[in-house]
């Protein structure tokens, strides 16, 4: 049976991915507000048919921009996070070259990025653009996934983009709020420390074989949990951004996966919630 099942979601996500990339050339190509919408309804129709089931801890923030800034597990993670809202991910260059997930990853106007000191630049000033387009953004900090137990150390130079957008627009102010998601339930049971890295994709592992173990394990919970959001000049530092939104997604996660959910924001945060001076930039 969990052959048969794994048979027929391919079957049937092939089918949809299919006729999303038509909808998507199509609108887009039309300059549709939708556009920029579809991509999430496309991730909410994945998560469904894989028997993806979120467990939404907080609210993403309303105010915009927004940097959203999250642990990394799995393959997993980009249907998830992306069924929230509408947003764009931050990938690694190599996957605009990858069959079918490329393409999905440009239509979603992801933002590529490579590892050298330029690239790292150029991404910067990209994302730092998108930003000032008033844009949901969001970056896996660890620049690599876990085996699902753990949260990896983020990695600091991406998060300047946030800084530059401030120090080169009319921002007041640049949204960042930390984001942990981590798979917690098979079939309604927990996932021990052992299961867990069965979800996640991390060191070579191959893509195609890890997705079709996934689609044979049945429905899966994964918990997503947003924390307190905190205006980009907070900090003195990109440093200090870091390791304050490290500290954060590495709590809720650990709560997450070990322990009682700590108790988050149950409303969505707005320009309100922020400093001052980013409600006098944004009102």
């Amino acid at each position: 049976m969990t052959v048969l099942r794994a048979l027929v979601l391919v079957i049937s996500l092939t089918l949809v991915t299919a006729v999303g990339i038509v909808i998507q050339f199509a609108l887009a190509g039309l300059g549709l507000p939708a556009a920029r919408s579809f991509p999430m309804r496309y991730h909410r129709t994945v998560c469904r048919l894989i028997g993806l089931r979120i467990d939404l801890r907080g609210a993403v923030c309303e105010a915009r921009p927004l940097l959203i800034v999250s642990n990394h597990v799995s393959w997993l993670d980009i249907p998830v996070i992306g069924s929230l809202v509408p947003l764009s991910f931050v990938a690694k260059q190599e996957v605009a070259r990858w069959p079918v997930f490329g393409l999905l990853a440009r239509m979603q106007r992801s933002v590529f990025i490579d590892r050298s000191r330029r690239g790292t630049h150029e991404a910067n000033h990209a994302l730092a653009q998108r930003l000032m387009a008033g844009e949901v953004i969001v970056l896996f900090a660890e620049g690599t996934s876990s085996d699902g137990n753990r949260v990896l150390p983020f990695k600091t130079p991406i998060l300047g983009a946030a800084e530059r957008a401030v120090r080169e627009s009319h921002l007041a102010e640049v949204a960042v709020q930390p984001m942990a998601i981590a798979y917690t339930r098979r079939h309604g049971l927990p996932i021990d420390r052992a299961g867990r890295p069965s979800y996640a994709w991390y060191g070579e592992m191959d893509l195609l074989p890890h997705i079709w173990g996934v689609l044979t394990h049945g429905p899966i919970n994964v918990s997503v949990a947003l924390g307190p959001v905190h205006p980009a000049t907070e900090f003195a530092d990109r440093k200090a951004l870091a390791r304050a939104l490290e500290a954060e997604v590495r709590r809720m996660f650990t709560a997450e996966v070990y322990g009682t959910p700590p108790r988050t924001e149950t409303k969505a945060r707005g320009k309100e919630d922020l400093a001052p001076a980013y409600r006098a930039g944004r009102a």
